[in-house]
C-alpha cells in the first residue's frame, strides 16, 4: 500500500483504551485437554461482547509472553496426571478467572498488543510493525536521504504507533526518531485540514516543546521525525530506564520506587504548566499529557507527540477521567493528567487508583495541596482548576524560568476553526461515554443493593408487615360489617354486643323465642383467707337487671307454681 493511498472504506477505528473484560462461561474437556469458554466485552455494553475459546496452553504462551514485564501472575500451575477430573478442572477455572481479572484490571498490562491480541483476536490480528514498515518504505522512495537504522520494538504503549531509529546519509552519527501512527476515533478534522496541520507542526517553536524535525501524513495515517535523545523521557528518569527498552520491561515492575527532589518537581511542573498554558491559549488541542510523552532535556522538560490530537488518538489516562462527568473539556483532561504526572515524580510510581483518598507523606505540603485539587475525590466530583490557578499555587508561584527562546506558533484562521470544531467534537464523544458510564454504574448500584443479604432481609420485614396490617384491616372491616347488620336486625335502641357474647332477648315483642342458655360458669375455687381474691368485673346489666339473674329467671320458670288469680267480672248487664 502506497503511502499517499487512501484507507479502506468501512474502516472501523477502535478505541484501544475502552477497557476489556473476561469471564470463564463453561469449560470442556476433549480427548486430552480441556478447552475454556470465555465471554469477552468492551466496555460496558453487554451487546459489545463475544466468545472466546482458550486452553491452559494459551495461557501458558501468554503468561511466558508477559514476565517482560517484571509481574508475579498467579497463573495457575501445570499438572500432568489427573488434569481431566472434574474437581481439578474447576479448581483450575477459577485459578484462569483470578488470572483474567489480574491483567485487565493491571492499567499497562490491559493496554499491551499481546493481551488485546489474547482476547480479542478479530480487531488486534494486524501486524501493524509490518504495515508501519510498508508506510516507511513508501516514504522513503520520495525522500532518500533518510535510513533506518532499527525498529524501536515496543518501547511505546498505543498498539497502533511505531518507532524506528534512523539517521541521515550524510550525517551518519546523529541519530533521530521516526514515529509512525494510525488514525483514531477522535480524528474528526478533514483530511486536507488533518495534512496541513501535521505539516505545520515543525514551525513550532517553544522552550518547553520538543521540536518536529520533519512531519507528513496521508487521509490514514502521520509519520514524524524528531531527534533522539539518549537520556530519554521524564518518566525514564523516575524509573530508572533506558529509553530503548520495550514499555512493558522499562514502567510495569521498577527495580527501585523514588520520586524526585522538591526542587526538581517544582521546575519541571511549572514548565510543563507554561507549555499548557500556551496550548491552551492556542486553541491547540492536546489532552495526552503523561510522563512518556515528557522529553527531559537537561533541566528543561519539553512536550512531545502534539500530533496525537490531530489523529484522533484517545489518551493513555482515558479510562480514569471517564468516569468523572465534570472532567469534559481538554483543558480539564490536561489538568487531571497533571495530577497524575505530579503524583509519579512525588511518590515514583502511578495512584493505585483514582480518586486517591488520602496522599502518603509528601516532601511539601505544597504538592499535597496540588494533588488534592486534581487527584482527590472533591477534585473529581466537582471539577478541576485552571491551569493558571495551578500557576498561582504556592508549589509553583515562586518558580523563577529563565529561557531566552520565544514561542512560536502562528495557526492560521481557517485551521483555528477547524481546531475549535474538532475539539468540540473530541469533547462531545467524551461526555456521551461518561453519560453511558454513569448509567451504567447506577443501574448496576440499584442492583446490587436490591440483591444484597440485609436488602432481602429488609424487604421481607416489610412484606410481613404489610401482611399483618392486610389481615387487621380485614378483621375491622369484618367486624364494622357484622356490627351493622345487628343494628339493622334488632332496631336501633339494640345495645352492642361482643360477638362472642351471647344476645340478649329482645324487648320488642315476646312472640321472639329466647336463646339457647349458655353453659354454666365454673366455680370459682376457695382461696384461703389470707390470700387476697382477683377482683372480678360484674356481670353485664341490661335495663339495669343483671344478665345472670335474668337468664336464670327464665330457665327456673315453672307455670305450676303461679298462684290462680281470683276475678271479679263486672262486665255482665244489670237488671234495675
Amino acid at each position: 500500500m502506497a503511502f499517499m493511498e487512501k484507507p479502506p472504506a468501512g474502516k472501523v477505528l477502535l478505541d484501544d483504551t475502552v477497557p476489556l473484560t473476561a469471564a470463564i462461561e463453561a469449560s470442556q474437556s476433549l480427548q486430552s485437554h480441556t478447552e475454556y469458554i470465555i465471554r469477552v466485552q468492551r466496555g460496558i455494553s453487554v451487546e459489545n461482547s463475544w466468545q472466546i475459546v482458550r486452553r491452559y496452553s494459551d495461557f501458558d504462551l501468554l503468561n511466558n509472553s508477559l514476565q517482560i514485564a517484571g509481574l508475579s501472575l498467579p497463573l495457575p500451575p501445570k499438572k500432568l496426571i489427573g488434569n481431566m477430573d472434574r474437581e481439578f478442572i474447576a479448581e483450575r477455572q477459577k485459578g484462569l478467572q483470578n488470572y483474567l481479572n489480574v491483567i485487565t484490571t493491571n492499567h499497562v498490562l490491559s493496554n499491551c498488543e499481546l493481551v488485546k491480541k489474547f482476547l480479542d483476536p478479530n480487531n488486534y490480528s494486524a501486524n501493524y510493525t509490518e504495515i508501519a514498515l510498508q508506510q516507511v518504505s513508501m516514504f522513503f522512495r520520495s525522500e532518500p536521504k533518510w535510513e533506518v537504522v532499527e525498529p524501536l520494538k515496543d518501547i511505546g504503549w498505543r498498539i497502533r504507533k511505531k518507532y524506528f531509529l534512523m539517521k541521515i546519509k550524510n550525517q551518519p552519527k546523529e541519530r533521530l526518531v521516526l514515529s509512525w501512527a494510525d488514525l483514531g476515533p477522535d480524528k474528526y478534522l478533514s483530511d486536507k485540514d488533518f495534512q496541513c496541520l501535521i505539516k505545520l507542526l515543525p514551525s513550532c517553536l517553544h522552550p518547553y516543546i520538543y521540536r518536529v524535525t520533519f512531519a507528513t501524513a496521508n487521509e490514514s495515517s502521520a509519520l514524524l521525525i524528531r531527534m533522539f535523545n539518549e537520556k530519554g523521557t521524564l518518566k525514564d528518569l523516575i524509573y530508572k530506564a533506558k529509553p530503548k527498552d520495550p514499555f512493558l520491561k522499562k514502567y510495569c515492575n521498577p527495580k527501585k520506587i523514588q520520586g524526585l527532589e522538591l526542587q526538581q518537581i517544582k521546575t519541571y511542573g511549572r514548565q510543563i504548566l507554561e507549555v499548557l498554558k500556551f496550548l491552551h491559549d492556542k486553541g491547540f488541542p492536546y489532552g495526552h499529557l503523561h510522563a512518556s510523552n515528557v522529553m527531559l532535556d537537561g533541566d528543561t522538560c519539553r512536550l512531545l507527540d502534539l500530533e496525537n490530537s490531530l489523529l484522533g488518538l484517545p489518551s493513555f489516562y482515558r479510562s480514569y477521567f471517564s468516569q468523572f462527568r465534570k472532567i469534559n473539556t481538554l483543558e480539564s483532561v490536561d489538568v487531571h493528567c497533571f495530577g497524575h504526572l505530579l503524583y509519579e515524580m512525588t511518590y515514583g510510581r502511578p495512584p493505585d487508583s483514582v480518586p486517591v483518598d488520602s496522599f502518603p507523606p509528601a516532601p511539601s505540603m505544597a504538592v499535597v495541596a496540588v494533588l488534592e485539587s486534581t487527584l482527590s475525590c472533591e477534585a473529581c466530583k466537582n471539577g478541576m482548576p485552571t491551569v493558571s490557578r495551578l500557576l498561582q499555587m504556592p508549589l509553583f508561584s515562586d518558580v523563577l524560568l529563565t529561557t531566552s527562546e520565544k514561542p512560536q506558533f502562528k495557526i492560521p484562521t481557517k485551521l483555528k476553526e477547524a481546531l475549535r470544531i474538532a475539539k468540540e467534537c473530541i469533547e462531545k464523544r467524551l461526555i456521551e461515554e461518561q453519560k453511558q458510564i454513569h448509567q451504567h454504574r447506577r443501574l448496576t448500584r440499584a442492583q446490587s443493593h436490591h440483591g444484597s443479604e440485609e436488602e432481602r432481609k429488609k424487604r421481607k420485614i416489610l412484606a410481613r408487615k404489610k401482611s399483618k396490617r392486610s389481615a387487621v384491616e380485614n378483621s375491622e372491616e369484618y367486624s364494622a360489617k357484622y356490627s351493622n347488620s345487628n343494628n339493622s336486625g334488632s332496631g336501633a335502641s339494640s345495645p352492642l354486643t361482643s360477638p362472642s357474647s351471647p344476645t340478649p332477648p329482645s324487648t320488642a315483642g315476646m312472640s321472639a323465642l329466647p336463646p339457647p342458655p349458655p353453659p354454666p360458669p365454673p366455680a370459682a375455687p376457695l382461696l384461703p383467707a389470707s390470700t387476697e381474691a382477683p377482683t372480678q368485673l360484674p356481670p353485664q346489666a341490661v335495663n339495669g337487671v343483671s344478665r345472670g339473674a335474668l337468664l336464670s329467671s327464665i330457665q327456673n320458670f315453672q307455670k305450676g307454681t303461679l298462684r290462680k288469680a281470683e276475678t271479679c267480672d263486672h262486665s255482665a248487664p244489670k237488671i234495675g
